[in-house]
């Protein structure tokens, strides 16, 4: 096991030190920000002058003190839910239901009512800065008998409502959009620049989505005013003022100044919120650069090789990996390092580490997208393909043999996406059916017979016989792919596995019970199957999938081009020769790769570019990651052969793989 000091130091060093940078920043923010909401909620075109006293007299007085260090503390706590929350891999819902599932979690439950409490006190703070009829949640009225009684304001109580049902709008969008998943720009620029140029769509998302909160809020006030009305009047001991118009009714509700009143606070909050969120996203994600090597034993778990090779926390490792890609291309005192050997011994330590993982992180995408690909084929439906992508390559045997000597066993964390993706077993036996969220589970109410008897076990004398006991080493022949589009070729319908009798299956025929539960099974699920919403519910969102398989690919591509970079530097920089040791692993490992990438994006919406929304906080980079993904891995390629030549063909290969870089060296790919 790792100490807490090697695992820790740079969250407790780093991390938190630019969390609490940006909450300082959002706090200082806050009275400009507080300046300009006043003088919109006050001002009067009739009489500007009288606002602008009025705003001063305001600042100065006692309850906007209080209520802005109300909204001081809700800023530190927004930042330290951004800080507990944040993820650089998302979480990515491929059906409704597990989205429901997200919503009803219980610590997405206890962050709900947390903004729920936030949203309430920056309701009431926008009402005391507000003033006037908003300002006070009772006031003295007289009833029609002529006796002086305490009345509920209920312009108060609609402002404080409001507030708290804003919060926790945000707090369920926060899920929905992905508000917590913090991506890193592909240009870097400096905080200042970023935020500045970020501040317009800031102020837009603000507007908007209050305005669609506020629609959203009057409509359940309209309908269900009275309960909260009722409460406090009960718990206060207020009354109603007879001679003013509830403002649960539509006269209430077409009140033009209260509308606005209530649009504008919601776009406060929202904007100090979207501010604290956009700051921590600005300073987490800022460049740190990792020493190669240390002179001190202490410090060497802080080292670049030490820290891409141990387990981390995720933002250490996209952090270090940012960092690898970054020297590959701007420094060639770091790229010495890297390709220097160690004294005494002479061995390249650096390198081989930083390659081992860069190499490892490839190899597991790959194997996760064959994973992916012969579990969609399994279940019936895999697209037609082209021959020489059905057939066992040679190319995928000998990135094995290649890589071998660097992925043996360690106790190095490979780049998972999130837990709620990958809760499966990658690939099964017979008797295991795949239940990854990529493919309808079979036991669901909408698992089709048809599907059932693609997927059901075969027997050893069947030619559908074997499983891919790894994806690298073997694969099925025939796949039901290219056994489908043959039958549907020549005409005849596809052989059925199941015609061959087995002696084994017939001595373990199932019981009467077994038989009748498993009756009373499927009666059950084509039941659930023919209803609207659980179709609605159990059906596998479009792109969902693709992009849960990609969600970590960020850390792919940072592999891709600091492999590739420092390759193409090793044709002048390297000295010793480190790098030509595991050059035809690593253009081995890259083409079987863009194999895999390519076979991907033939299948079902995965070519396909999400519709990009400007409404919204939440980061949409994960959805175009496998594009990027594709552009980079090519580039990588042509990188390397551009700058080897002709040398790459005294590179040990398969004839596959010669094949196919011979295309990358015509720039014919």
């Amino acid at each position: 096991m790792f100490s807490t000091e090697q695992t820790c130091w740079f969250i407790r060093k780093v991390i938190c030190w630019r969390a609490v940078a940006s909450i300082a920043w959002a706090v200082l923010l806050l009275p400009p920000t507080t300046a300009v909401f006043v003088i919109l909620s006050r001002f009067s075109l009739l009489h500007p002058i009288n606002t602008i006293s009025e705003c001063l007299s305001l600042v100065t007085s006692a309850s906007a003190i209080f209520s802005f260090i109300l909204l001081g503390g809700v800023i530190l706590m927004v930042g330290f839910l951004n800080l507990d929350y944040y993820t650089v891999i998302p979480t990515i819902a491929c059906s409704k239901i597990a989205l429901l599932g997200q919503l009803l979690h219980p610590r997405q439950f206890v962050n709900s009512l947390v903004h729920c409490i936030m949203g309430l006190i920056v309701g009431w703070c926008c009402a005391v800065n507000i003033g006037g009829r908003y300002e006070m949640l009772s006031y003295p009225c007289v009833q029609s008998d002529g006796s002086p009684q305490m009345c509920l304001n209920e312009y108060h109580l609609i402002l404080v409502l409001a507030g708290a049902f804003v919060g926790f709008s945000h707090s369920l969008l926060g899920v929905i959009y992905n508000m917590n998943y913090v991506s890193f720009h592909t240009v870097q620029q400096y905080k200042y620049l970023r935020f500045k140029g970020s501040l317009p769509l800031v102020v837009k998302c603000s507007a908007t989505q209050a305005l669609y909160s506020i629609r959203n809020f009057i409509v359940v006030y309209f309908f269900l005013g009275y309960i909260p009305r009722a409460w406090f009047c009960k718990t206060m001991n207020l009354h109603l003022n007879s001679t003013v118009h509830t403002l649960d009714s539509i006269a209430g509700l077409l009140d033009l100044s209260l509308v606005y009143q209530l649009w504008i606070s919601a776009t406060f909050l929202l904007f100090t919120w979207y501010i604290t969120l956009l700051l921590f996203r600005i300073f987490v994600t800022e460049v740190y650069s990792f020493p190669v090597q240390s002179s001190f034993t202490e410090d060497a778990h802080q080292c670049l090789p030490k820290v891409l090779t141990d387990k981390q926390p995720m933002i250490l490792k996209f952090l270090a990996l940012q960092d690898l890609a970054l020297l590959s291309q701007r420094s060639p005192s770091r790229r010495c390092e890297v390709f220097s050997l160690s004294q005494p011994g002479g061995h390249p330590h650096n390198w081989n580490a930083i390659s081992k993982e860069c190499l490892s992180l490839l190899a597991d995408l790959t194997q996760r997208l064959v994973a992916y690909h012969d579990t969609v084929a399994t279940n019936g439906r895999g697209k037609s393909l082209s021959t020489g992508s059905e057939r066992k390559t040679s190319s995928e045997t000998s990135v094995t043999s290649g890589t071998e000597d660097l992925m043996s066993p360690r106790p190095t964390m490979l780049m998972k996406t999130p837990a709620s993706v990958f809760a499966r077993s990658v690939v099964g036996g017979p008797h295991s059916p795949l239940t990854a969220p990529f493919t309808p589970d079979l036991d669901s109410p909408f698992a089709s017979p048809a599907l059932r008897r693609l997927t059901a076990p075969v027997e050893q004398c069947s030619p559908w016989y074997g499983t891919v006991q790894s994806p690298h080493i073997m694969r099925r022949a025939p796949k039901l792919w290219s056994t489908s589009t043959d039958s549907q070729v020549n005409g005849s319908p596809p052989p059925s596995p199941a015609s061959v009798s087995s002696p084994q299956q017939e001595a373990s025929k199932p019981s009467l019970l077994a038989q009748f539960l498993q009756n009373r099974k499927e009666q059950v699920k084509n039941f659930l199957a023919k209803r609207v919403l659980i179709m609605y519910l159990f059906n596998k969102l479009p792109e969902a999938s693709s992009q849960a398989l990609f969600a970590d690919s960020q850390a792919h591509i940072w592999a891709l081009e600091g492999l590739s970079y420092l390759v193409q530097a090793s044709f002048s920089e390297d000295q010793f020769g480190v790098v030509q040791t595991t050059l035809p692993s690593i253009l081995s490992c890259m083409l079987v790769l863009q194999e895999a990438v390519d076979r991907h994006f033939k299948l079902p919406h995965a070519s396909s570019k999400p519709v990009r929304s400007t409404s919204s906080m939440g980061d949409p980079t994960y959805k175009t990651l496998r594009f990027a993904l594709r552009a980079t891995l090519k580039t990588a390629i042509y990188r390397i052969t551009t700058t080897f030549g002709d040398h790459l063909k005294a590179v040990q290969m398969s004839a596959e793989h010669r094949k196919r870089l011979q295309q990358f060296l015509e720039y014919k790919e």
